[in-house]
């Protein structure tokens, strides 16, 4: 948890020498308390003081790094439980299993696919993180090699899934410098592991029997020199899990050391559509990596869809820049329509243009990231808004005529707006998806 500035203070050497830049050491504590400064400025704190800053200033969860490079997933370091107190910061890792099992062609083919899951929404690409190769052959070679086809396939990072800590050793090093998360399934075999993890530079899930033994469990683990570990309290129902993943949380938050680390669920049902409500359920309930079967697009897609609506900043409206947008291959005849920079808005907007293959461009006012209505009723999307917009973007030099079309729930408008800008005002329909058919049958330029 953050340090205020006076338990700083208290281990620093309190001789005021200035040789941080700042002229007392309550000052520098105080910038340090800020996140202005780091600890490094002081050339004379001593090595005890350091060492109890760092761990009293650590982050109630972990943070933990799989992979690296392009593939890097980090994950942990969060700060609430409830989103709307302030933001969740680490998006929820999602990996798709893929077994030892398989012959060398579907094993390709299947991490190929799990790779290719990525989708552009509200414009921004999300996509599956994570390959979870699982040793269901038991044996050390056909996981090595799966692990190694797995990654080169899908080019994203790993989770090695085994009940052998000698397993796992044998895939890590298939995998050296890639940097894997190892995940011992037997908790027996976990402090084997740990060295392994340690051995091999990587990250450390274990599965115990309930959160009180993992409790117990990581203490052991820390001792041997993995700080990175992810937590996966054994439980696989929906209801159980929740629990789990709730209490590793509130305890976590609470400053309970034994489980501040980021947590696992695994998705179990047989249905698909289970599958899938499963891992979104556990992406918006505290888990920080989350393993399913789900592999066809229609699956990962409200799971995805759900981590990007969790982990967005629910305080900031998602925006997109306030500007003009030419959808298809414009020409001096192509319309011209209105809406706000809120995303949801514009990239309804955009989608519904491209469907009705009618090019068009699209005019998003500045509204703060807010959508039509709310803009309109806080004054933010108005005539004087909208012709300040129009100017701004020189569309009269773009189009021959002079006809905007606005959004048909703020039609009053259209009378301020012809007075503004001295263009002529077409009502559009109310919904974005009334779109097409009024490009191509009431439009007229």
């Amino acid at each position: 948890m953050a340090l205020t500035g006076l338990e700083i203070y208290k281990q620093l050497p309190k001789t005021n020498c200035k040789d941080c830049g700042f002229p007392t050491c309550l000052a520098f504590a105080m910038k340090m308390a800020a996140g202005q400064v780091s600890l490094d400025k002081c050339p004379h704190v001593t090595d005890e003081a350091k060492a109890a800053l760092e761990s009293a200033s650590r982050p109630p969860i972990q943070l933990v790094t799989i992979g690296t490079g392009a593939a890097e997933v980090k994950v942990g370091n969060e700060t609430q439980l409830y989103r709307h107190e302030e933001k969740f910061y680490r998006p929820a890792a999602v990996a798709v299993r893929v077994s030892d099992t398989l012959d060398e062609a579907a094993l390709a083919e299947r991490a190929e696919k799990i790779g290719c899951l990525a989708f552009e929404r509200v414009g921004t690409m999300i996509r599956a993180n994570l390959v979870a190769v699982c040793n269901e052959s038991g044996d050390a070679g056909p996981f090595e090699k799966a692990a190694k086809l797995a990654a080169e396939k899908s080019n994203l990072a790993c989770v090695l899934t085994s009940a052998s800590a000698a397993n796992l050793d044998k895939a890590a090093g298939a995998l050296s410098g890639q940097r894997p998360l190892l995940y011992i399934s037997d908790p027996a075999e976990a402090e084997a592991a740990a060295k392994v993890a340690k051995d091999n530079d990587c990250p450390l899930a274990v599965r115990a029997d309930g959160v009180e033994n993992l409790a117990d469990l990581t203490p052991k683990l820390t001792a041997a020199g993995v700080e990175q570990l992810v937590l996966d309290p054994g439980t696989r129902d929906l209801k159980s899990t929740l629990e789990a993943l709730t209490m590793i949380r509130r305890l976590a938050l609470k400053g309970f050391r034994p489980l501040g680390y980021p947590a696992m669920a695994l998705a179990t049902s047989d249905d698909p559509t289970m599958q899938a409500i499963e891992a979104s359920t556990y992406v918006a309930k505290y888990a920080g990596v989350v393993i399913t079967d789900a592999v066809e697009a229609w699956q990962m897609l409200p799971i995805l869809t759900t981590r990007q609506d969790i982990y967005i900043d629910p305080q900031k409206p998602v925006a997109v820049e306030p500007k003009l947008y030419a959808v298809g291959e414009v020409g001096p005849e192509s319309p011209l329509l209105v809406t706000t920079n809120f995303s949801l808005s514009y990239y309804s907007v955009e989608g519904e243009v491209e469907a009705s293959r009618v090019p068009a461009y699209i005019l998003s006012v500045d509204t703060e990231g807010t959508s039509v209505l709310t803009a309109w009723a806080s004054d933010k999307f108005n005539a004087e808004t909208i012709t300040q917009a129009m100017k701004k973007s020189t569309i009269e030099e773009k189009v021959s005529h002079r006809q905007v079309v606005i959004p048909g729930f703020v039609a009053v408008l259209s009378a301020g707006v012809e007075d503004e800008s001295g263009w002529s005002v077409q009502i559009g329909p109310k919904e974005a998806s009334g779109l097409p058919s009024f490009l191509k049958n009431q439009w007229k330029a």
